[in-house]
């Protein structure tokens, strides 16, 4: 079986990684992305053979709109002659509109119900995959068909956290006197952002005095942002940090994303969410279990005074059991051949 994978966004990377290695042993795999955030150098850290496929429009609408249709005939034009069995993505608005104009089944997996982009994917998808606490009242409103919609267990990051916990647990920590703070910061371009920009720079420079602050930008130009003068004395990695190595050194995360600051969570790291905009049905799902907090506008003393509080813990045992659940329930839809034909089922509306 060809099995297409278009990875949009760094985090697609380390979602798909294991479900990678394990298709690959016995299907052939052929993977898209476009150069947006750490995508690319973390498939350059998995070894994985890719096709960049397009550009990142930035954060203007119009820009978007105009740039999704030109990525998506240069997809189509891509793979028409590459006669792809299925097609699988996790937030890649183009996948399930390629599939169904190339008439290839399609998988799309979303854990976030504010993406305007939902509503062409659940529309053109085959299938449609969302975290078991996903609104269903979301689905209807972005022009889906509950009856294309699988719920697996758990949140997104656990299923691929399940694969790793293994090394996670077996990595030990360094003996650092100085606890080491890890920050990701906002998405500037995002289309889903609403939030404030750079709100966190006087936290940031608060505490670069007394811990070790870890600044783990979404490219290229936020990294320049953060080598200003006034950030002097914080530390940017050179290349992303494999999650075992966050988990082992990480006292205390700060994010102000979704993703990282969701893994962080399931690690066991204390873990403040600063979101500034709308919280997901995800996010709040883990601030009421207590795996993490929110709070858009920590102060240093706030920070301290949390990270004295809270001690660090093993991965949730409960979310990786749940993680390793959908990731088997992920593999046997996209490899289930009846379904085939049931893009040629689902009408456009």
């Amino acid at each position: 079986m060809l099995i297409w994978i278009d990875l949009t966004n760094s985090p697609h990377v380390n979602f798909f990684s294991a479900m990678i290695d394990d298709l690959q042993r016995e299907h052939e795999l052929l993977l898209t992305c476009r150069p947006l955030a750490n995508t690319i150098d973390l498939l350059r850290q998995k070894n994985f053979e890719y096709h960049v496929i397009g550009s990142h429009y930035g954060a203007s609408r119009v820009k978007k709109v105009m740039g999704f249709s030109v990525r998506v005939v240069q997809l189509c034009s891509f793979l028409r002659s590459r006669h792809i069995d299925v097609a699988i993505s996790h937030s890649s608005f183009y996948s399930p509109v390629v599939a169904r104009l190339l008439g290839i089944r399609s998988i799309y997996l979303n854990d976030n119900e504010h993406a305007a982009g939902n509503r062409i994917s659940f529309m053109c998808a085959s299938t449609v995959m969302v975290p078991e606490f996903f609104p269903m009242d979301s689905v209807r409103r972005q022009w889906g068909n509950p009856k294309k919609v699988v719920q697996y267990p758990g949140v997104k990051e656990g299923v691929y956290l399940s694969s790793l916990s293994g090394d996670i647990y077996r990595r030990k920590p360094p003996e650092a006197c100085t606890p080491e703070i890890f920050i990701r910061p906002e998405p500037w371009t995002a289309q889903y952002y609403r939030g404030s920009v750079n709100f966190m720079d006087h936290l940031i420079v608060s505490l670069k005095d007394r811990y070790r602050v870890i600044v783990m930008p979404r490219g290229e130009r936020q990294a320049v942002y953060y080598r200003r003068v006034q950030f002097q004395g914080i530390t940017i990695p050179r290349e992303p940090l494999s999650l075992a190595e966050i988990a082992s050194r990480c006292s205390l995360f700060i994010g102000a994303g979704g993703t990282m600051t969701r893994e962080a969570a399931v690690l066991g790291i204390p873990t403040i969410s600063v979101y500034q905009g709308d919280l997901l049905a995800v996010d709040r799902y883990l601030i009421e279990r207590k795996h993490m907090i929110h709070e858009t506008s920590p102060t240093q003393d706030f920070v301290e005074s949390f990270l004295k509080a809270v001690q660090k813990r093993p991965p949730n045992e409960g979310l990786l059991r749940k993680g390793a659940a959908a990731a088997s329930l992920i593999e046997r839809i996209l490899l289930n051949e009846n379904q085939r034909h049931i893009d040629q089922e689902v009408r456009l509306c």
